[in-house]
């Protein structure tokens, strides 16, 4: 049986930010035969064209910034190495947490796609970001730190789902549709899971995004086809989404997160050697619904050890939640390969040493815990996230127990660029922490969504909106969050009431 180690992949496109054209068409067989070794935890194979160089005499000596930004990672899902779940085969997340930082209270400031990722590009907390739910777009005269990036020096980049134009679900057949509004030097913008399904299949029947325009592009086009099979996993929402484990009828070259990685190293190949860059890789998973291609499979099929919901209500029976969990096991394995790859291409383009790296999550994932799925809610396994760091100059083997959020990635990233943080961001830098000048940070964290806020101090976590009354957890002596202790611990519901907005 092969496992994620031994079946990471290699497929070369178009350059379509460099002005389109058609992709490559390849069959299953070139394909596989340029796939190449991942060594668990370390370095990878040769990658043939990933181009890339060490920097030229004179040019910018800033770190390059490489962030992996996953759709739907909830916290608990790592590996031994990087969190307690044994079954989990994570070498490379696991890889940043011996060499880096571990945050492992990390929350975002609003579990749910388009929200989360508009605080990260604002650095403002959700009731500042201007997008208050899935059904709105990013304001286009909101500045974002990937703007300030490119306009300091900076070659910024973006591949994947970015949900910046969630609501409209204006990504462009190239993908570069608002590049220059967001603050990319260079962009392909996909659809999700659900959107690009549903786009493709709306009349006029076609791709509408740069994903199921590359599958279409394919011998035999597979456009319909991923649509068909998303189409019948949503069929019966929401049992069908999470809990249909039928593989993808996606070979590994199509297969999207695996597109997207590829994209990711076709931009820094062609980025100018004489400027640092940044790059944000937004995987559709391990978002629902469960897709694996059969290789995938092959790897986790036969996995024990991965768990079962708690307070489970639904249809589902002990062995589907198995196996569902499976297929999430094995989308998370796949990006830690290609987390494994990337390593590999920075080493030997002489680019590791220069490059910080972060691992994160714009939410977490319920997985049938308190008979819910998905995210949206104030619960750890929605609103908590992984979030690891390592590079140059950042303490090595650190688990960081303090709250943490998502938010301060963007006052961190500027940082490193060497920029200040802007007067109207809410987001602090990360870099004293991680560089181990300070050992303190936020005392309180927050996060929201529509009705409900949260405050979280690492231990305690004030939930308000939720429900009729408000409800104050002890993660501590309660991580499952099922007794609100409000009544009996006033002080505590007060002190963390007194941050919260409004």
């Amino acid at each position: 049986m092969r496992t994620p180690l031994e079946a990471t992949t290699r497929f070369k496109q178009a350059d379509p930010w460099l002005g389109g054209g058609p992709v490559t068409r390849r069959t299953r067989r070139d394909f596989l035969q340029q796939s190449s070794r991942l060594l668990a935890g370390g370095a990878l194979a040769g990658l043939p064209g990933c181009g890339g160089s060490e920097p030229q005499a004179g040019a910018d000596d800033r770190p390059n910034l490489l962030f992996f930004f996953p759709d739907q990672h909830r916290p608990d899902w790592l590996g031994p190495g990087s969190g307690s779940l044994a079954a989990l085969r994570t070498p490379n997340i696991d890889r940043l947490a011996r060499d880096g930082v571990n945050f492992t209270k990390a929350l975002v400031p609003s579990p749910v796609c388009a929200p989360s990722r508009a605080c990260l590009a604002s650095g403002r907390e959700y009731d500042r970001c201007g997008v208050g739910s899935n059904r709105f777009d990013y304001p286009l005269d909101q500045t974002t730190f990937y703007g300030l990036l490119r306009d300091s020096g900076y070659h910024t980049m973006a591949v994947g789902k970015l949900d910046l134009s969630k609501n409209s679900k204006n990504w462009g057949i190239d993908g570069r549709n608002f590049a220059e509004d967001w603050g990319f030097s260079a962009q392909i913008n996909n659809s999700g899971k659900g959107d690009g399904m549903a786009a493709y299949l709306q009349d006029p029947e076609g791709p509408k995004d740069p994903y199921y325009a590359y599958l279409d592009s394919l011998e035999p086009p597979q456009g319909k086809a991923c649509a068909e099979d998303f189409r019948r996993r949503r069929s019966g929402f929401p049992d069908t989404w999470w809990g249909d484990v039928i593989t993808s009828p996606l070979g590994p070259e199509a297969y999207c997160d695996n597109w997207i990685a590829q994209n990711g190293l076709d931009l820094i190949a062609a980025a100018p050697k004489d400027h640092p860059w940044h790059l944000v890789i937004n995987f559709v998973g391990p978002h629902p619904p469960v897709d694996i291609t059969a290789e995938m499979e092959a790897w986790v099929r036969d996995r024990d050890g991965l768990g079962q919901p708690f307070a489970y209500e639904g249809a589902l029976t002990p062995a589907e939640h198995v196996a569902l969990r499976q297929n999430y096991a094995a989308m998370i394995e796949n990006i830690d390969a290609w987390l494994g790859r990337y390593i590999d291409m920075l080493e030997e383009t002489g680019q590791l040493e220069n490059t910080i790296i972060v691992y994160s999550s714009d939410h977490g994932e319920m997985l049938g815990d308190h008979a819910r799925w998905g995210k949206s809610l104030p619960y750890q396994a929605s609103a908590g996230v992984p979030l690891l760091a390592a590079g140059p100059g950042i303490r090595s083997g650190y688990e960081c127990h303090l709250p943490t959020t998502v938010l301060d990635l963007a006052a961190t990233f500027l940082d490193y660029a060497g920029l200040p943080t802007p007067a109207d961001m809410d987001s602090q830098s990360l870099r004293p922490l991680l560089e181990g000048r300070t050992d303190s940070h936020r005392e309180v964290v927050l996060s929201g969504l529509r009705n409900w806020r949260l405050a979280y101090d690492g231990r305690y976590k004030l939930v308000t909106g939720f429900g009729d009354e408000d409800i104050l957890w002890d993660l501590e002596a309660d991580p499952l969050e099922t007794e609100n202790l409000a009544a009996r611990q006033p002080e505590v519901l007060r002190r963390l009431r007194e941050v919260l907005p409004g």
